[in-house]
Order: C-alpha cells, then sequence, then structure tokens
C-alpha cells in the first residue's frame, strides 16, 4: 500500500489537493485579503477624512454645544470616537483604552487616534491580529471596516450639524453602510446603540434616508 503523508497532500475545504494547488489557493487567498485590508484602509481613509475636516472646524466656543446624540456635546462625540479608536487600538498594540481625560485637547486625541487606527490598517500582522470586537473575537481590519469607519460615518454628520458645518457624506459610504445595517435592523435598536427609526419624507435623498434609519432627523 502506497503511504501518503501530510507533506504529499493536505485537505483543503474538504477537497484533496497536490502541494502545488495548495500553494496556488494559498496565494490566491493572500491576494484577496489583501485586497480586503487595502479596502478597508481606504474607506478608513475616506471617511476619517470627512470627520477629521469636521474635528477641524469647531471653534472653541463650540465645544460644549448640543449635538443631535441626546446628553452629548460635540466633544463627547468625538470623546466617544476617540474612545473607540482607542479600544482597538489597545487590543492590537496591548493596554488599556483610555476615555478622553477632562483636560485633554479633543482635536489631538482625534488626530493621534486616527493616526494609529490608519498605521494599523496598513500592517498586514496588526490588521489581522484577533481582539475582542462588539460580536466576539474578530481581526482589527473586520472590526475596523465593519464598526469603527461606520461608527465614524454616523458622527461625523453628528458633529458637522452640531457646529454647523458642511454636513454631506460620502455617498457610496453610506450605501455601504446603510446595506450593511439595515439587516440588524432590530438588534441595533437597543440603549446606547441607536433610537428608533424615524419616517423619511417622501422625496429623501440616500443620505436623509439613511439618517431617518439611525433616528436622526436630517
Amino acid at each position: 500500500m502506497q503511504r501518503w503523508t501530510l507533506k504529499a497532500i493536505v485537505i483543503v475545504r474538504g477537497l484533496t489537493q497536490h502541494p502545488a494547488q495548495v500553494q496556488h489557493f494559498r496565494r490566491g487567498h493572500e491576494a484577496t485579503y489583501a485586497r480586503a485590508m487595502t479596502k478597508v484602509q481606504d474607506s478608513y481613509r475616506l471617511v476619517s477624512s470627512g470627520f477629521d475636516a469636521a474635528v477641524r472646524s469647531v471653534s472653541p466656543d463650540k465645544w460644549e454645544v448640543q449635538s443631535p446624540c441626546e446628553q452629548w456635546t460635540a466633544r463627547d462625540v468625538v470623546a466617544h470616537v476617540v474612545e473607540g479608536h482607542r479600544s482597538v487600538i489597545a487590543g492590537v498594540r496591548g493596554g488599556e483604552p483610555e476615555p478622553l481625560g477632562a483636560d485633554e485637547d479633543p482635536r489631538r486625541a482625534w488626530e493621534k487616534a486616527s493616526q494609529a487606527i490608519d498605521e494599523i490598517t496598513g500592517d498586514p500582522e496588526a490588521v489581522a491580529k484577533e481582539v475582542d470586537g462588539p460580536t466576539g473575537r474578530m481581526s482589527a481590519g473586520e472590526i475596523i471596516g465593519q464598526f469603527v469607519t461606520m461608527d465614524l460615518l454616523v458622527h461625523t454628520w453628528d458633529l458637522a450639524r452640531t457646529i454647523g458645518a458642511d454636513e454631506r457624506l460620502d455617498e457610496d459610504s453610506v450605501r455601504q453602510a446603510y446595506e450593511a445595517l439595515k439587516p440588524m435592523d432590530a438588534m441595533i435598536r437597543q440603549p446606547n446603540v441607536f433610537g428608533p427609526k424615524l419616517e423619511p419624507p417622501i422625496d429623501a435623498d440616500l443620505q436623509t434616508e439613511f439618517l431617518y434609519f439611525l433616528g436622526r432627523r436630517a
């Protein structure tokens, strides 16, 4: 009887394949993953640039202005975003995430947190590292792509509305976030997530419909 070793054959997705075939599969898988992670970085950069513009537009007298989020000021919106970023950063790099300090400059805190997330999305090992996410253990890239960027998109509008800045969001980012959230309609109506959805105007554009879905009266 001919004996087969693990060096001779491997099982991939239930199929017996020669090592050369497996190597080809792995290369294809790695290339697909690399493209997906590049998309995560590109999406994050696009959305974070909008939030960054809003943060830079906050004048010193506007930090304590009430935002569309109940009990949150402009500073609180930025603090929430920074804390979410710091949670991912700590999961990847170690340490404990710290909330925005009372004496911290929110603009500078945002810049540092955003830079760190951008660095993580550009590091294959960092972005692949599994950390605790909202729905369990996930890669940092998945958390950034599915949750951090989406959260950032919504709060870009919150901050812009608060300070009277440009409220227009990137349309493709809105479409992707909306399609991702629709199946989670019931789940996101939990306390401290999103409030009840509102009925948008008949002539609402995509962004307005998206915001009403998230309980925001645009």
